[in-house]
C-alpha cells in the first residue's frame, strides 16, 4: 500500500527542524526565557492522546478511490493512539449522509470525509462542525468553509498545467506540433479544470496546436472507445494527454491495436500500471501527472493532529492550516523509482 514515509518530514517530522533552527538563529534579541516562534506542540509519531477518527468516503468503484481507502486504513494503523471508524462507502448521497450521521452520533473525535458529492453533503459537514466534531474535508470540497476545519486535496488545474508544460518542453524544437487530449467526464468541474490548465500551459508554446479532444468516462472501456475515435480522426499528431490512468489502460489498448507509436503520451493520477509502463519504456506512455491518493494518509495525520490539539512541525502556527493543496508532480523515467511504491491498482 502507498505510504507517506518520504513526505512525513514536510508535515510532522524532524526534517523540518532546520527551518525552526533558522527562525531561532535569526531572533538574537530574544532572551533565553522568551519562547521562540517554533516552541509549540507539534504532531509527531510519538504516542499521545487517544483519538477516534471517523472516515467516510464514496464507494471504491475506481482504482484511485480504492487507493484512498487503503491509504487511510494503513496510515491509521501506524498510530497506536488512533482508532479508525470507517464506513462502507457509498455513491448514494443519502446513504453517505446517513453513515456520517452515525459517526456523529458515535461522538468520534474528528471526521475525515471524501464526499460523493461535495454540494449535497455540505449540510452534514455543517452538522458535524456544529456538534463540535472538526471535519477534514478530503478532495471533493463542501460548498462552504463552515462545513470543514481543514480541506486537503489535489490540484486539477495543476495537473493540466504540468502536463501541458511537460509536453511543451518535449516538443519545444518542433515546428507545427500537434497535440490531442483524452479528457474525463465533461460534466465534472475537475475535468474542466484539468483542460483549462492544459490549455493555459500550451499558450506558452506558439509552435503547438491542440487539434482534437474527446471526453471519456474514467473507465477502461470508455478510454479504449474514445481513443480509437481519436486515432481514426487524427492520422498524425505528436503528443497525447490522457486525464486518467484507469481510462488510459483502454487508451493504450486502442493505440496498440492501431499499431501507432509515432507520438508521446502523458497520463494522469499515478496508477501502478502507468508507472510500470513508464519504467519499461517500450511504448508511447512516457510520463504521468500525479493526483496522489496519499492525500488520504495525510488527512489521517491532520485529523490526528486536530484531535490532539497540535500543529504541524516546522511551521510557526499553533494550528494546522485551513487548506492544503497537493502538488501534481510529473513522473517519468528520471524519477519513477521514487514514486513506484505510491502507485495504485
Amino acid at each position: 500500500m502507498p505510504e507517506l514515509t518520504s513526505r512525513r518530514g514536510l508535515l510532522f517530522g524532524t526534517a523540518a527542524i532546520g527551518a525552526g533552527a533558522l527562525l531561532v538563529g535569526c531572533t538574537s534579541n530574544e532572551s533565553d526565557d522568551e519562547p521562540a516562534a517554533n516552541d509549540q506542540p507539534a504532531a509527531d509519531d510519538k504516542p499521545g492522546k487517544a483519538v477516534t477518527i471517523g472516515f467516510a468516503g464514496p464507494q471504491a468503484d475506481h482504482g484511485w478511490l480504492n487507493a484512498i481507502n487503503d491509504n487511510a486504513k494503513s496510515r491509521a494503523k501506524k498510530y497506536s493512539d488512533v482508532t479508525l471508524e470507517i464506513t462502507e462507502g457509498s455513491n448514494d448521497t443519502a446513504a453517505q449522509i446517513g453513515q456520517i450521521e452515525t459517526l456523529i452520533n458515535k461522538k468520534v473525535d474528528v471526521l475525515v470525509v471524501l464526499p460523493a458529492d461535495g454540494k449535497a453533503l455540505t449540510q452534514v459537514g455543517l452538522q458535524a462542525m456544529r456538534a463540535g466534531i472538526p471535519v477534514v474535508n478530503l478532495d471533493r470540497i463542501f460548498n462552504t468553509p463552515q462545513a470543514y476545519r481543514c480541506w486537503i486535496g489535489g490540484d486539477n488545474y495543476g495537473m493540466g498545467l504540468n502536463a501541458g508544460h511537460y509536453i511543451g518542453e518535449k516538443l519545444k524544437g518542433k515546428s507545427d506540433a500537434r497535440v490531442i487530449e483524452l479528457a474525463g467526464l465533461d460534466n465534472l468541474e475537475l475535468t474542466q479544470q484539468r483542460t483549462k490548465g492544459f490549455d493555459d500551459a500550451l499558450k506558452n508554446y506558439p509552435n503547438i496546436k491542440k487539434v482534437a479532444r474527446q471526453a471519456a468516462e474514467f473507465t477502461v472501456e470508455s478510454g479504449q472507445a474514445k481513443m480509437a475515435q481519436l486515432l481514426q480522426a487524427q492520422s498524425k499528431f505528436d503528443a497525447l494527454w490522457n486525464h486518467d490512468d484507469d481510462q488510459g489502460v483502454g487508451a493504450l489498448r486502442a493505440i496498440e491495436q492501431a499499431g501507432r507509436d509515432d507520438f508521446l503520451m502523458v497520463g494522469g493520477a499515478g496508477a501502478l500500471s502507468a508507472f510500470q509502463a513508464i519504467k519499461k519504456d517500450d511504448g508511447v506512455l512516457k510520463a504521468t501527472v500525479l493526483y496522489p491518493p496519499t492525500m488520504a494518509a495525510s488527512a489521517i495525520d491532520l485529523a490526528r493532529a486536530l484531535g490532539q490539539s497540535k500543529g504541524i512541525g516546522g511551521l510557526a502556527e499553533f494550528e494546522i492550516p485551513a487548506s492544503l493543496t497537493l502538488y501534481s508532480a510529473v513522473v517519468d523515467k528520471t524519477n519513477i523509482d521514487q514514486y513506484m511504491s505510491t502507485g495504485f491498482k
